[in-house]
């Protein structure tokens, strides 16, 4: 049943990247560096997660004991920090909203993001986050460049600031240089820095989500590395032993 349900989130991710192309997305995406590796960025990309997109969007494939023994948490501080959804640790991360609501408010349920990192990817992602700007004639008075006509409140406006769209003239167009910019009108609570770098975060986080045995796997590469260099000194030692007299 699970596999069921993986298979059936895939194509909704995939379903919703289709649509947003054909939406006419057309924007140069900026660089996520993702680093999984990165412990701290993990845990407070998890941080805002749960703060900022957990009240709409589940994550169903992952339970919050599995999150806090990968991103080495506690349960004190899984419990304290992270589990405002529910209070059982072996839970999945899913959302108290009900379809019905969700369609009520927002014309249409908010869709697992369990593997979107995998079919949009961390770049695309990123962008999306850092792409939202003020536009009146949208129902919840925000566009997005990534994804034009986005059907969502852009949620961490408070952190960000509010961002216009601004034409930009033709004596300012240059070369392979999009025709239009965001301009930063008023400054949230975090400087434009610090918002990237959360919003680094937030896509790391969700890059884990999407293939949390990715970490694990990165352990093991680097004990298999050194597997193989040791075995490859021991196999050459061997050699040299084996062939010393014969001339």
């Amino acid at each position: 049943m699970r596999i069921k349900q993986y298979l059936f989130a895939a194509f909704v991710a995939l379903a919703l990247l289709g649509s947003a192309s054909a939406a006419g997305g057309n924007y140069d995406l900026m660089s996520a560096r993702s680093d999984l590796s990165n412990q701290a960025s993990l845990q407070r990309g998890a941080k805002l997660f749960v703060n900022y997109c957990l009240s709409c969007h589940s994550a169903s494939f992952m339970r919050y004991n599995r999150m806090a023994e990968d991103l080495g948490l506690t349960e004190e501080q899984l419990i304290s920090n992270l589990m405002f959804a529910s209070d059982k640790s072996g839970s999945t991360m899913t959302v108290a909203m009900n379809e019905k609501d969700a369609n009520k408010w927002f014309g249409v349920v908010p869709p697992d993001l369990s593997v979107i990192a995998r079919s949009r990817g961390p770049d695309w992602l990123y962008s999306y986050f850092m792409t939202f700007y003020r536009d009146d004639a949208r129902p919840f008075g925000v566009n997005n460049l990534v994804f034009p006509s986005v059907g969502m409140p852009h949620v961490m406006e408070r952190l960000q600031g509010v961002q216009r769209l601004r034409e930009l003239k033709e004596d300012e167009v240059r070369s392979r240089d999009p025709k239009r910019e965001l301009v930063l009108e008023s400054e949230g609570s975090r400087s434009p820095g610090k918002f990237s770098k959360d919003m680094r975060d937030l896509t790391n986080f969700l890059i884990y989500v999407g293939e949390p045995v990715k970490l694990e796997r990165y352990g093991l590469g680097i004990k298999v590395i050194l597997f193989l260099l040791v075995l490859t000194f021991l196999t050459r030692a061997l050699y040299k032993e084996y062939w010393k007299d014969v001339h």
